[in-house]
């Protein structure tokens, strides 16, 4: 529909797609800030005081992501303190794992770094949101800039911009991380992308151009067989996490998907990775901890003290800069859910 078309159908813009900023006032949430947006059946939360990562996100008004039990959670004393991030870790579409640590929380040269690192709880500055009309159409933005630093230690900044398009059912996230110290410093990235119930269900599969799996213990190691099939829940079901090995087209562009037949939705990530060249599954069926994450990365599940092992820790320049890119696409009908099927076949036989 072309812009004038539309107007002449409705009185504002908002009725179809918009960018509404709010303040939660209650609970765990109070006071915490963020963006709802609205792009025709594609709904979705950023929040700006942690992390402009995207929270509860719904499509055609179905649920596609986890929301874990502490629900919305503002800053708290006990948010970046090793195994207590668990009860601050939101899930949402998206959070943000980093910048001195990924995955388990870890003590080196004295100093701990907690479960996932700090910048996932990191308010934005500078922060703001515009839409527009565009060549590609309405078009919405959200924006700002998170600083992970210590007195006489790191000083890291991630600027981020989230945009998506009416009409269009994409959520684009664009970052770049720099390095704003004078020595050469850590940069872990991970980008936690969890789906829940309804998208979630026994009707759900998996799908990635995996050209190798490898799983992290034995609890899934005993399951590994079915990484790309989602049951039903289990009571006290242990986590599994499985590392996988991607194929990719010529640019290093590959993705994740998931597809549920029955309710005729799917949702597909896509990245390069030439720049998050690791991917892991996470997949719990633990009741009441029902989720698969899709985890593109650029440092492995093992985390911080795995790497320095190694000799291979992901190092930054003094102010060098990197970018990131993701892109969510929601996946409608069945010639859509099949395409992506054929998309990861055909990766895979390049």
């Amino acid at each position: 529909m072309k812009r004038e078309d539309l107007h002449r159908h409705v009185g504002s813009i908002q009725q179809v797609a918009k960018i509404r900023p709010l303040t939660y006032t209650e609970g765990r949430a109070e006071q915490m800030k963020a963006y709802e947006v609205k792009n025709g059946p594609l709904r979705f939360t950023v929040m700006g005081d942690k992390c402009l990562d995207i929270t509860d996100v719904s499509y055609r008004g179905i649920n596609i992501s986890f929301l874990s039990k502490p629900g919305l959670t503002g800053r708290n004393h006990y948010d970046t303190h090793g195994d207590e991030a668990l009860r601050s870790i939101m899930g949402g579409l998206m959070f943000t794992a980093g910048l001195e640590n990924i995955c388990p929380p870890c003590t080196s040269d004295g100093k701990d770094y907690p479960m996932h690192g700090r910048i996932r709880t990191t308010p934005a500055e500078h922060l703001g949101a515009d839409a527009v009309w565009t060549e590609d159409g309405y078009t919405m933005t959200v924006s700002g800039e998170m600083r992970e630093a210590e007195l006489f230690g790191e000083n890291m900044v991630l600027r981020r911009k989230i945009t998506t398009t009416y009409p269009g059912k994409t959520i684009t996230v664009e970052d770049e991380i720099e390095n704003q110290s004078f020595r050469k410093e850590p940069m872990m990235i991970l980008y936690h992308c969890n789906m829940g119930w309804p998208l979630l269900s026994e009707e759900c599969e998996i799908i990635l151009p995996t050209l190798e799996v490898i799983s992290r213990d034995e609890d899934a190691k005993a399951h590994a067989d079915t990484y790309d099939r989602m049951e039903a829940p289990v009571d006290n079901e242990p986590e599994c996490v499985y590392l996988h090995r991607l194929a990719a087209d010529e640019e290093g562009n590959t993705f994740a998907a998931i597809v549920n037949e029955k309710l005729g939705i799917g949702i597909k990530l896509t990245f390069n990775q030439k720049e998050l060249p690791y991917f892991m599954e996470w997949k719990s069926l633990a009741s009441g901890d029902y989720v698969v994450g899709l985890e593109p990365a650029n440092s492995s599940v093992y985390g911080r003290l795995y790497h320095e092992e190694r000799g291979d820790l992901h190092m930054m320049e003094p102010f060098a800069k990197e970018n990131k890119k993701l892109v969510f696409t929601f996946l409608d009908g069945k010639e859509e859910l099949e395409a992506v099927r054929k998309e990861a076949e055909k990766l895979k036989t390049k």
